[in-house]
């Protein structure tokens, strides 16, 4: 038995269209609030600054030096062969690259268990940059105050030639570090000889224009918004924090309630925590965050407003650490643990990871063999009545010094295997030759129409380096 359900019609009258008032809405976008972050000393801010340096020393030097007479560190995207130091990579080696990205993926993992976001705080380029391209506006601009004013007032000459400067001394930062990083993957000394002489190829002059461009507007203009808004380190970071992971934190139970009051002045007279409320934590935070409103994703674990606050409370003859790094254990009075679980297991995994890294450059050989054979002719009869089979030889070799290889072949139950073509060849270090040649059997020991044959490549200067690669010779 069908059941209806009896619609009613509405009069339209009855129904009210509730229309938008324009003096309601606000279509109009509205931008971020620029970030002057104010000049801090302290403890923190030194150790985060010979950090930098060192990685910034190092990031620069590297591409220069020379290991057997060729660039130390090469990675050829083109030519697909990376070279670090005495260790050649190709892209049969992708088991070693795959070792190297998951131990740096679980050491990260295992850090920001431990210690939060200290790769964002003092190692992340990001972050290094940026702090490098507010030294230089700084130096030119001045302090704090003095760019919101300058920035507040109309241009004039003062102020045109300052900005001018500070954009200059960040373009030629950007260049340089454009031409470095892009030097790691083709010979550097070529390319500050061609690009400067117009003489660089389209590739490398598009890679120098474009990670220029990328770190002229990160490090320049978009700074914090790469970090709270683009990184997805932001955003995952909280799956591997926990309450004994060491974080930058306020101590809510001694600073409130926060005020202002004199050098000398009674703390329990006025009724007022350790925090005068100055605000400073909030000036020198690279993403103007405060501190003081908890946890949030936007800080970076710098120590910017640790020693901002150590020095306020220095001259409040107050203890420091208000601001520390600092765990939730801690905070709440309990004892912070170290080795716990996910901090244990990721140690594990890293020891393992690395540990097989290690084995895998051990076991290397460093050496790649390759036999194809020639299919547009199946076979061939000589002069002689053998049957003939031709091949192609492909031989690598993988490390960075000249190599002496021996060729040959066998086939079982082939007493008289004849081969045509060179027996040795000479390749220089990270060199590849292809080889023709050919093999002949006589038809007596060809008792099946295919028979199985294995290429042997053997190097003289190293027994252990030697590779077989079976193949077949096929005579009907």
């Amino acid at each position: 038995m069908e059941q209806k359900i009896e619609v009613q019609d509405a009069p339209p009258k009855s129904v009210r269209i509730h229309k938008p008032d324009p003096s309601k809405s606000n279509n109009s976008y509205a931008p971020r609030d620029q970030i002057y972050v104010r000049e801090v000393k302290g403890r923190v801010e030194t150790l985060r600054r010979v950090l930098g340096f060192a990685l910034m020393a190092a990031f620069a030097l590297l591409p220069w030096l020379t290991w057997n007479g060729e660039q130390a560190i090469l990675l050829d995207i083109l030519d697909q062969k990376f070279r670090i130091f005495g260790l050649t990579l190709w892209p049969q080696d992708l088991t070693i690259l795959a070792w190297i990205f998951m131990i740096g993926a679980f050491a990260l993992f295992l850090v920001t268990t431990l210690y939060g976001r200290v790769w964002c705080g003092f190692t992340c380029p990001q972050t290094t940059w940026t702090f490098i391209f507010m030294w230089f506006e700084r130096k030119i601009e001045g302090s704090r105050h003095q760019r919101m004013k300058l920035d507040a007032r109309p241009m004039d000459f003062d102020k045109f030639w300052r900005k001018t400067a500070k954009h200059s001394a960040w373009l030629v930062v950007a260049v340089l570090t454009s031409m470095t990083f892009v030097g790691y993957f083709t010979d550097i000394r070529a390319l500050f000889q061609e690009f400067f002489l117009w003489n660089s190829s389209a590739w490398a002059t598009g890679c120098v224009l474009f990670f220029t461009f990328a770190t002229y507007g990160n490090a320049g203009w978009m700074r914090e918004i790469m970090c709270t808004h683009i990184c997805p380190y932001a955003r995952f970071q909280s799956a591997m924090f926990d309450k004994d992971t060491f974080i930058v934190a306020y101590d809510e139970k001694r600073g409130e309630p926060r005020g202002p009051r004199k050098r000398k002045a009674d703390l329990d007279e006025v009724g007022l925590g350790h925090c005068i409320d100055c605000q400073l934590c909030v000036q020198v935070c690279p993403t103007g965050i405060d501190i003081r409103n908890g946890l949030q994703y936007e800080c970076i674990n710098c120590g910017a407003c640790i020693d901002a606050c150590d020095g306020v409370m220095d001259k409040m003859n107050y203890p420091r650490k208000l601001i520390s790094f600092t765990t939730e254990n801690q905070l709440e009075g309990k004892r912070t643990k170290l080795f716990r679980f996910k901090s244990v297991g990721y140690g594990l995994a890293l020891t393992v990871l690395t540990g097989l890294l290690v084995l895998d450059i051990l076991l290397r050989i460093p050496l790649e063999f390759d036999v194809i054979r020639d299919r547009n002719s199946l076979f061939r009869e000589n002069q002689q009545g053998y049957i003939e089979n031709v091949y192609t030889l492909r031989v690598i070799n993988k490390s960075q010094e000249a190599q002496i290889y021996t060729l040959s072949a066998q086939a079982e139950g082939v007493e008289d295997l004849q081969w045509h073509g060179p027996t040795e060849i000479t390749l220089e270090g990270g060199s590849t030759e292809t080889i023709p040649i050919s093999l002949a059997i006589d038809p007596y020991f060809l008792d099946t129409p295919m028979k199985e044959v294995t290429f042997t490549v053997q190097s003289i200067n190293e027994e252990r380096v030697n590779m077989t690669v079976e193949s077949n010779f096929i005579y009907r």
